[in-house]
């Protein structure tokens, strides 16, 4: 019986030892586990202390977790005064109105992709705020401050530069232009066959250097955000007929058939600039006609939408490449296959459009596959 106790005992007594044995592993790899936890929590705490962009952690209930250092200084805050708190509390100031706007949605904080706002009169950022998720669960969310500023300043120094360029530019160029016109008219003498051809050549080349010059102004207009002169009341059917009755030999030289499709009954009026409306409908017709073959069909399809104009201009020219496409609205921005069919152009056409047609409240966008032709769209409201 002592014997059978004796067993007994000795059994538990080397389980008990299997256990605290088990138990100072756990302990051991749960010690292990933590101290690698607070040396990644440490890693992660030292790149954003070092992160030259402002850095916040926000909880599910919009309160600040986590701010890096570049943060503070953006909103001018200590950091005994912002963690915990509710970020939108935090950015009441006048000043960063914008950026409360930018964010705040329904009294929560949505997701964007690197906007740009104006903070007082010397910060520029660009912000981007994310949702962290885990299993499809919100954890968070993180918003990043990029400080654009500098690059804000080099890209006005750029566009004053360009625009002085340009109007210095442009004062010679025109005084060639008539004096090569009254040389071409015979106001200076009789001019030889032979001497016609080349003046001829030299008229179109200072032509193509006027209307680069043009462009280039029409750029720095739009990035100092005085583009748009004199708003009128107009009909946008008038202004697609005036830009293709300009538009006439164009239209000849590559015996383009154009097809024009317009309501029964007059549309209502847009309120537009009707000289840069023109340039929009105007870039989007040479382009059709530029980059389709000879004798290809081109249609213009103004539909009422509602509360809105819809214009579409359809060719079968030779489309854009998909690799291209999302590069299609920006400055100097030629396509690979364009440039090889046609060599003059400054990539300006479309940039203009579309901020002309975004400061009218419209929009501007398009289809288009490589060799399968293009489509481009643009709105406009009409007036309420």
């Amino acid at each position: 019986m002592e014997t059978k106790f004796a067993n007994i005992i000795e059994n538990k007594e080397d389980a008990l030892r299997r256990v605290r044995v088990a138990l100072l592993n756990i302990l051991e790899d749960t010690e292990d586990a933590r101290k690698i936890a607070v040396d990644e929590r440490n890693k992660t705490m030292a790149i954003i202390e070092n992160l030259t962009d402002g850095i916040l952690l926000l909880n599910v209930d919009g309160k600040v977790e986590i701010i890096s250092p570049m943060a503070r200084e953006f909103l001018k805050k200590e950091e005994k005064d912002i963690i915990g708190n509710n970020f939108f509390e935090l950015i009441n100031d006048k000043e960063f109105e914008e950026l409360k706007e930018l964010l705040k949605e329904d009294g929560k904080i949505k997701a964007i992709h690197r906007k740009e706002i104006a903070v007082g009169d010397n910060l520029n950022l660009e912000v981007s705020s994310v949702f962290l998720k885990a299993e499809s669960v919100n954890k968070g969310i993180l918003i990043v401050l990029h400080d654009i500023t500098r690059d804000k300043l080099i890209e006005k120094m750029k566009t004053e530069f360009v625009s002085i360029a340009a109007h210095q530019l442009r004062t010679p160029l025109s005084a060639i232009k008539w004096t090569l016109k009254m040389m071409l008219d015979g106001d200076a003498g009789k001019i030889t066959e032979d001497q016609k051809d080349l003046l001829e050549k030299t008229y179109i080349s200072n032509e193509r250097m006027i209307s680069l010059i043009n462009d280039l102004l029409n750029v720095t207009r739009i990035e100092e955000g005085r583009f748009l002169y004199r708003q009128e009341n107009i009909q946008l059917e008038d202004i697609v007929d005036l830009v293709v009755e300009s538009s006439t030999e164009l239209l000849e030289m590559k015996k383009i058939k154009l097809d024009i499709d317009v309501p029964k009954d007059l549309m209502p009026e847009v309120k537009v600039d009707k000289e840069k409306m023109s340039l929009v409908v105007q870039n989007l017709l040479e382009n059709a006609v530029k980059y389709s073959k000879e004798g290809s069909d081109i249609k213009i399809i103004l539909e009422n939408k509602g509360n809105e104009a819809l214009f579409k201009i359809i060719d079968k020219g030779v489309g854009i490449p998909k690799n291209q496409q999302e590069r299609i609205f920006t400055k100097f921005f030629r396509g690979d296959n364009v440039i090889a069919l046609e060599t003059e152009g400054s990539g300006l056409g479309l940039y203009t459009s579309k901020n002309i047609v975004e400061a009218h409240k419209g929009k501007i966008w398009f289809d288009s596959g490589e060799n399968n032709g293009t489509t481009f769209y643009f709105t406009v409201p009409f007036v309420k």
